[in-house]
């Protein structure tokens, strides 16, 4: 257990931070298990629908540092080929 005032207060911080992160990442994962399923579901105008929020979502989380910048622009690669094979 921490002892001193700094530690003490690096703890609460990091039980913030990582409250923040589990709940950012969980809905990008949500987010984008929902999107593969409508691709999945050959449903091209559902998945074209969820992919403008799904693209700000998965911005948001390489911005506020849940993933990397180089992962968000994979998943939004994949995804959107994924959907522009789907809808030809």
């Amino acid at each position: 257990m921490a002892n001193t005032y700094s530690a003490l207060k690096r703890v609460r911080e990091t039980q913030r931070r990582t409250e923040f992160n589990t709940r950012n990442k969980t809905r990008l994962r949500h987010q984008i298990r929902t999107i593969r399923r409508a691709i999945l579901s050959k449903d091209a105008a559902a998945a074209s629908a969820l992919l403008p929020q799904t693209f700000s979502l998965i911005d948001r989380s390489a911005r506020n540092g849940a993933i990397k910048k180089n992962t968000a622009s994979r998943y939004k690669s994949k995804l959107h080929a994924r959907i522009k094979a789907l809808s030809a």
